[in-house]
């Protein structure tokens, strides 16, 4: 007889951030459901890297790893004299509560003044649209301190600048490009891969948040998600900011939390290291998500329901989960990034709990698609002045409670099968049934990444399989 093992408690998820884009932060979460288990991604695959970091508030791993990486960085082009901008988004913080993100920032801002004896290096933290997003982070994570008040906060309405490019004129923020100097700090999780698809990912910034809202929109509306890699591109490979890129930094992470800090002068170089941790670490837990069957999700912490994880996996990973998007040889279904992201609905999804989230992104297309139930009077608040989905509660069931919530979805969908996006790291925190599901699904996906889709991937982006190594 085959013994089964045990399941392991369920694992505490990072605080959830106080703003004004959301509900006050629920005292009910995901955790507190009654049964609730939490299962390892390691036990799921055991060769997903091992990571020195998985979140709190001790991030001495995190400052040691950026100190190591940046010692074989050149600084000598920075002088006394100079400003430095470092540039962040606003997503890094939505990693593992963001403490290792801030931690990585700080040790850059040390690190240049160390050796440069440049003093004025600025934090620039750009957010995605909401005038208050920016204020928020830099008070919440304290980085006027850390920065000694050089800190500044950039939308994509703010003042442009023409950025002259192989494509024509594009447009950059001015806040990001007025210093002598950009550093530009970065992490690799996939997040929205339905829409870089891997591609490039280390230019993504520079056509998203460092851009204007007109040169961020032709990614959205006038190219896919494929061709749209060419903006950031484009204006990476500029003579403008190459004259001003110092250096690139950047999180290196897998589904267990963050691994290693990256650093180099030379933005291709850490860009093809980046996409090979992609692939490598997180394809096996994509290719899991898109093999769940049946399920309920609840949606439980402080960014935008597509960008919260789950054993660092975000609920857009199995939302969109019906292709495999790691696959350059799969077409887009069409020319703009909404309709070709059509394609990848989930068939998995069966019913949504929402507890909180964010608001001011669109995303009604999840209670047209399937029986999603509001957990809370105070989210339901939040969802009925939201901008964005002005129809979301035409499609949506209010409960009292998250208990209730859970236990209507689960009627409606058929299945107990439950797994709560929480911003959780190196555990999912799942009802026994999925966590289940979870084990008798891993073995196939594994063998399949390891011996079909790994290699396919790498061959199909030019990646020596050697780099993995």
């Amino acid at each position: 007889m085959t013994q089964t093992l045990p399941f392991d408690p369920v694992v505490e998820p990072p605080e959830v951030m106080p703003t004004v884009y959301g509900p006050p932060p629920q005292a009910d979460r995901g955790r507190d459901l009654p049964g609730l288990v939490s299962i390892r991604t390691r036990e799921l695959f055991p060769d997903i890297p091992v990571a020195p970091y998985r979140g709190g508030d001790d991030t001495a791993a995190v400052r040691r790893a950026a100190e190591a990486a940046l010692a074989h960085v050149d600084m000598s082009m920075i002088l006394p004299a100079h400003t430095v901008n470092v540039l962040c988004s606003e997503h890094g913080f939505g990693m593992l509560g963001g403490q290792a993100y801030v931690e990585m920032l700080t040790t850059v801002k040390d690190e240049i003044q160390r050796r440069t004896g440049c003093r004025n290096v600025r934090l620039v933290v750009i957010a995605w649209l909401g005038a208050k997003e920016s204020d928020e982070l830099v008070e919440y994570y304290e980085l006027d301190r850390r920065f000694d008040g050089r800190v500044r906060g950039v939308t994509p309405m703010d003042q442009g600048i023409p950025i002259e490019t192989a494509m024509g004129t594009l447009y950059g923020l001015r806040k990001v490009y007025d210093g002598d100097w950009i550093i530009h700090a970065h992490y690799d999780d996939p997040r929205e891969v339905y829409v870089h698809r891997a591609i490039d990912r280390i230019t993504k910034p520079f056509g998203m948040s460092y851009a204007r809202m007109e040169t961020r929109s032709i990614f959205h509306i006038t190219m896919g998600p494929r061709s749209g890699n060419f903006i950031g591109r484009a204006i990476a490979d500029s003579e403008f900011v190459r004259s001003k890129l110092a250096f690139t930094t950047t999180l290196v992470t897998s589904p267990d939390g963050v691994l290693d800090v990256d650093a180099d002068n030379d933005l291709n170089a850490i860009g093809n290291r980046m996409t090979a941790n992609i692939l490598r670490s997180y394809g096996k837990m994509l290719t899991l998500l898109r093999a769940v069957g049946d399920c309920v999700a609840v949606i439980d912490g402080a960014k935008w329901p597509y960008y919260i994880h789950a054993g660092g996996m975000i609920f857009g990973h199995l939302f969109y989960n019906a292709v495999d998007w790691f696959d350059l040889d799969r077409p887009d279904a069409d020319v703009a990034v909404e309709k070709a992201v059509a394609a990848g609905f989930s068939k998995s999804l069966k019913g949504v709990v929402l507890n909180q989230a964010l608001i001011g992104l669109n995303f009604t297309s999840m209670a047209m698609l399937y029986p999603l139930v509001i957990a809370n009077p105070e989210m339901a608040a939040a969802m009925r002045h939201d901008f964005s989905n002005p129809m979301f509660l035409d499609h949506a069931l209010v409960a009292e409670n998250l208990f209730q919530a859970v236990e209507m979805a689960v009627e409606r969908a058929g299945t107990d099968r439950v797994i709560v996006f929480d911003g959780s790291y190196g555990s999912l925190n799942v009802s026994p049934s999925m966590a289940t599901h979870l084990r008798e699904l891993a073995p196939e996906a594994a063998r399949l990444v390891d011996e079909e889709l790994l290699p396919k991937w790498l061959k199909q982006r030019g990646i020596d399989p050697l780099m993995l190594a």
